[in-house]
């Protein structure tokens, strides 16, 4: 039974006095996809027919920054990224959302593998990491489980690696919740994950979107992040989108 869509508009992380209210998950098995030189991708590979039904089916997978807490949904960069394909393609772009606030690779892994509403999507998107670098989880965790959700969001994009696109992660560091913390750690330890996480997607022939640069102009620029002085806005989000739109619009060529 395929997963309906996730939506839990809390915050990823708690304060300093709450962190111990964060949500425990179940353990996920752990697999590796050994790293490998780069895959030589063929231009053509059997895919989606993108414009047989006249209507595009867009899948965006991660946590909070995905669903976009602490801003109005239509602001989010997933539901921005669909109007403005909408708009320009003149199409309707279907959008299934599988993220929770504070969810790690582990536990959106869990829930990709229940399911999704369709077998195949013209277009996915991958956002994932926060929590496992803010949860202090072992960076090997990351290094076995993104190659595995990789993979699955490559199979869930018709078997082709060119319909799905790596978003990196965003750096909290330059937030007002992050101040008082080790913020030089903090970006230290995001530069990692999206190294391995931008090595990893290009090995697979998968585009690699930086807006993590979008995010550090967050305390110079505080229209960039929510009221809740952690995620990023809706302005923050539309720049994501300006940054993804001409990555994602000859996928629909």
């Amino acid at each position: 039974m395929r997963l309906t869509l996730l939506f839990v508009f809390t915050v990823i992380f708690s304060s300093c006095s709450q962190e111990k209210d964060m949500l425990v998950y179940e353990p996920v098995m752990e697999m590796i996809l050994e790293p490998g030189s780069t895959t030589p991708i063929p231009n053509e590979i059997p895919g989606p027919h993108l414009n047989e039904s006249g209507t595009y089916h867009y899948l965006a997978l991660g946590d909070s920054y995905t669903i976009g807490a602490s801003v109005e949904r239509a602001a989010s960069f997933p539901i921005q990224l669909k109007a403005r394909l909408e708009k320009g393609l003149k199409v309707e772009v279907n959008t299934e959302i599988i993220a929770v606030t504070g969810w790690t690779t582990d536990n959106l892994l869990n829930a990709v593998n229940r399911g999704t509403q369709l077998p195949s999507y013209d277009l996915v998107t991958l956002l994932i990491g926060v929590n496992n670098q803010y949860q202090g989880k072992p960076f090997r965790v990351y290094t076995k489980e993104f190659p595995l959700l990789l993979e699955l969001a490559i199979e869930l994009a018709y078997g082709n690696p060119k319909n799905v696109v790596v978003i990196s992660i965003p750096d909290y560091a330059f937030t007002p919740f992050a101040q008082g913390r080790n913020t030089d750690k903090i970006s230290k330890e995001i530069d990692e994950y999206n190294a391995f996480a931008e090595s990893t997607a290009l090995q697979n022939g998968v585009p690699f979107v930086n807006i993590t640069d979008i995010t550090r102009n967050g305390l110079s620029n505080p229209e960039l992040v929510a009221s809740d002085g952690l995620h990023p806005s809706g302005v923050a989000y539309k720049r994501f989108v300006d940054v993804l739109y001409p990555i994602v619009l000859p996928i629909f060529d």
